[in-house]
């Protein structure tokens, strides 16, 4: 499984590049680190499995997104420091894109395909 996003920064209308982004998995009770990383010019991040043979398990995921640091980086003040978007993967072959909308003063996220 891969999880990806594609981040807009409603605000200019063009991609977040630059944007902090976190992938943790919920085990026993608690929010484990996959990956992590920023998000590229176009706005774009995706985590691929540490073992590609072995997949990764079906479970309860949580990307988090680090808008603060973003639009402090512009000089502007946020509403929401911090985006956490968890997320049901069924299947661990399965793919799965989590787009996110971006503002200062909200967001909207969605299943992409």
């Amino acid at each position: 499984m891969t999880v990806s996003t594609h981040v807009l920064d409603t605000r200019s209308g063009r991609p977040a590049a630059g944007l902090p982004v976190r992938l943790d998995r919920y085990d026993n009770d608690t929010w484990e680190p996959v990956a992590e990383g920023a998000t590229a010019e176009d706005g774009r991040w995706s985590a691929a499995p540490r073992d590609p043979d072995a997949g990764t398990p079906p479970g309860t995921y949580r990307l988090r997104f680090g808008s603060g640091a973003y639009f402090a980086e512009l000089g502007e003040p946020t509403f929401y420091p911090e985006i956490g978007i968890i997320f049901t993967a069924a299947d661990g072959g399965e793919d799965h894109h989590v787009p996110l909308a971006l503002g200062a003063h909200g967001y909207s996220t969605y299943r992409g395909g």
